[in-house]
């Protein structure tokens, strides 16, 4: 199946910005190191302080990001609409039927979305007694629900939130619930230690404008998503590349390596260089920091898999590790 959706501009990390979190090893610093041959000299002596703080606040912000009101640990449905009027809520006689936990917040029937495929509109009829809200502040009425890939437009009631994502001239209602048991049952991202072995140097090589290249998501739909180039580096003594895609700022990167389905997650992680280097210009590229897509954490995200080209046969045993459900 073969769509052209801009897949990326929902998933590429969203980094709320926090206070950096002090890292918690001066104290492992002072201590006098135990009697060691001189040939095991311990890895954290080799780091740079202000690095692994720069490091460790930049996890928590991305840990914040995933806990935050309508993350991707709130999702509860998917919902595909029919164009014309869409009944939701969660009795069992609406077209789109929310999950049981959500019963009680609103009566059985909350409304109904209107989609016109003509118009490419979809519009929210609130069911009568109910309070919808749209960025905190209280709406009447009818109310025109904006379906840009740019700004997600989120209304909420109580517990539920939810907005509309178009896809390939489909309209999807992605539902959310901020009082979810996985998002109170989380127990928190899990990383492999930070090591210099993973922190390399490498080379950013344009592509000419226009290329693209196809890109197949869990359930096999194919997009051809934009790429400014590849990066070349070492690591381990041998060279690899990895092709980017997207089109913003930076250098975004779907991959996958010899931890995957062992330590880490089976599809893919991701890497993301917030500034996009100067074409053959050597630049830090960081595998610390290479993370989990939403796909790890809901069952109701579509992530991409890695080109074959970002396929590596290495272990890359840094960033961050998948923790299997109980």
């Amino acid at each position: 199946m073969k769509t052209t959706f801009p897949i990326f501009r929902l998933i590429r990390l969203v980094v709320t910005v926090l206070s950096a979190s002090a890292l918690a090893i001066s104290a492992a610093a002072n201590t006098p190191p135990s009697p060691a041959p001189a040939k095991s000299a311990p890895v954290a002596k080799e780091i740079d302080l202000e690095y692994l703080a720069d490091l460790e606040a930049w996890r928590e912000r991305v840990e914040q990001s995933l806990r935050r009101d309508n993350g991707w640990l709130t999702l509860a449905g998917r919902f595909i609409m029919k164009d014309g009027a869409n009944t939701f809520g969660t009795g069992a006689g609406n077209d789109i039927v929310f999950p049981s936990q959500l019963a009680g917040t609103g009566p059985s029937r909350l409304g109904t979305l209107v989609v016109d495929g003509k118009s490419k509109t979809v519009t929210l009829r609130p069911a009568d007694g109910t309070a919808w809200t749209a960025e905190g502040k209280l709406f009447q009425g009818e109310r025109k629900l904006g379906v840009s890939s740019e700004k997600r437009d989120w209304v909420a009631l109580d517990r539920i939130s939810m907005h509309i994502i178009e896809r390939d001239g489909k309209y999807i209602l992605r539902l959310a619930d901020n009082k979810s048991d996985v998002r109170a049952g989380f127990k928190g991202r899990i990383w492999y230690p930070p090591t210099l072995a993973f922190k390399t140097t490498a080379k950013f090589i344009p592509y000419a404008p226009g290329k693209t290249i196809p890109i197949v998501n869990v359930i096999d739909e194919v997009s051809d998503e934009p790429s400014p180039g590849y990066v070349e580096f070492t690591l381990k003594g041998k060279k690899y590349k990895l092709d980017a895609v997207g089109n913003d700022g930076g250098l975004f990167f779907v991959m996958r390596d010899g931890t995957a389905g062992d330590t880490t997650y089976r599809p893919s992680r991701f890497l993301y260089v917030e500034k996009k280097p100067e074409p053959n210009t050597p630049f830090v590229l960081d595998f610390n920091r290479s993370y989990n897509p939403p796909c790890a954490f809901s069952e109701f995200t579509t992530c991409p898999l890695p080109p074959k080209q970002n396929i590596m046969p290495l272990r890359v045993e840094a960033g961050e590790k998948y923790r299997k459900p109980a």
